[in-house]
């Protein structure tokens, strides 16, 4: 599982002119679900994302997390952050799980990150979605499962 995290001061999602998720400040995050990702995946990246330390203290330090600043969570699905563009000029995405096993995934790391006390909004899996948002930083942090420490 794949996921770019922003610090926003806000961040919303509309489909088909209607306004599906919004938050103020927290975090933005784009997830992308992989063939093979399991549970173990999705905890990890859902953990990271609760817990980073991303916000500034009042000396400017990286030391306070998401529940720390009160912030919330905007995830939306995109399977684009899977593609894969070392031959030709078109990305392939094979190696995005299918619909059917990705909507679980990204529905389970929502779950994981209500479980933890955040207060997550979603976009619309398989939808059109424009995303607006303020990148506040910016900042700007990605994460794979593939590559964490166990």
């Amino acid at each position: 599982m794949k996921a770019v995290i922003q610090r926003v001061s806000h961040a919303s999602v509309v489909v088909d002119g209607e306004l599906v998720g919004s938050i103020g400040a927290g975090l933005m995050v784009l997830v992308g679900a992989a063939r093979g990702d399991s549970e173990k995946d999705v905890r990890w990246i859902a953990r990271k994302m609760a817990e980073i330390r991303i916000f500034s203290d009042a000396q400017g330090k990286f030391n306070l997390g998401l529940s720390d600043v009160g912030g919330a969570i905007l995830l939306v699905s995109q399977f684009t952050l899977l593609a894969d563009t070392r031959k030709g000029r078109r990305p392939s995405f094979l190696e995005a799980a299918p619909p059917e096993e990705a909507v679980s995934l990204v529905n389970l790391c929502a779950g994981y990150l209500q479980e933890r006390g955040v207060h997550v909004e979603t976009g619309r899996f398989g939808a059109h979605m424009e995303v607006s948002l303020l990148n506040d930083g910016p900042v700007t942090i990605l994460l794979d499962s593939k590559i964490r420490e166990t």
